[in-house]
């Protein structure tokens, strides 16, 4: 894995490159998508975006674990979880790019 990490700034040129709205309009747009994802998110529903993938939030219940220096049992608390699942033409895009 090469580390590259892609950032909102480098969205939002990428959108003003492609679409050719200005840099604003763009960086506007960016957010405006960004917020509608994570409102939806948060109020339970399930986003999915063609030939990309879905995103759900799962709540995951209450369990035992344990604490790996002491051993002791620590109990932990329910709580909700973001879940990503890709579609399968991007798995089939991210696996055609193995042989680079």
């Amino acid at each position: 894995m090469s580390g590259h990490t892609i950032t909102r700034a480098q969205l939002s040129e990428a959108v003003y490159q492609e679409v050719g709205l200005s840099r604003n309009e763009s960086s506007e747009l960016l957010e405006m998508v960004l917020n509608e994802i994570s409102q939806a998110l948060a109020e339970g529903a399930a986003v999915k975006i063609s030939s990309f993938g879905s995103f759900s939030v799962r709540q995951k219940g209450q369990r035992v674990g344990r604490n790996p220096k002491t051993g002791d049992e620590v109990p932990i608390l329910p709580r909700k979880v973001l879940v990503f699942r890709p579609s399968q033409q991007l798995k089939a895009q991210i696996n055609a790019g193995l042989g680079d």
